[in-house]
């Protein structure tokens, strides 16, 4: 029977992302997308402790490079990049919309 060699040894190893700039694009990636990044994701999303999650956005948000808001209903804080929360709120707003026309429609029948 033959055996399975692991390639890994030929690939390419890539030098690791430091974990801050790893959460800077995902915020930013996300605020591309049109969405908020909730700041309870970060610690779950990374694996990382509340405390280092606290203190990495504390820097990218004295940088300037993300901006905060907080949640009206929950409180929780929401990411984005600078000078993008209310463009990110209206789509957000559109979204719910959609969403509730589909909602109706479908109890309507």
């Amino acid at each position: 029977m033959l055996e399975k060699k692991s390639f890994n040894k030929f690939r390419k190893k890539e030098p690791s992302i430091p974990i801050e700039k790893k959460i800077e694009m995902f915020v930013l990636r996300n605020s591309q997308n049109g969405f908020f990044t909730k700041m309870s994701t970060i610690s779950y999303k990374f694996e990382i402790s509340e405390n280092k999650s606290w203190e990495i956005i504390g820097e990218l948000l004295g940088e300037g490079t993300l901006e905060a808001t907080h949640d009206q209903i929950t409180g929780e804080m929401k990411l984005c990049e600078d000078g993008k929360i209310y463009q990110i709120m209206g789509q957000e707003i559109k979204r719910k919309r959609e969403k509730s026309k589909t909602y109706r429609k479908k109890a309507n029948s």
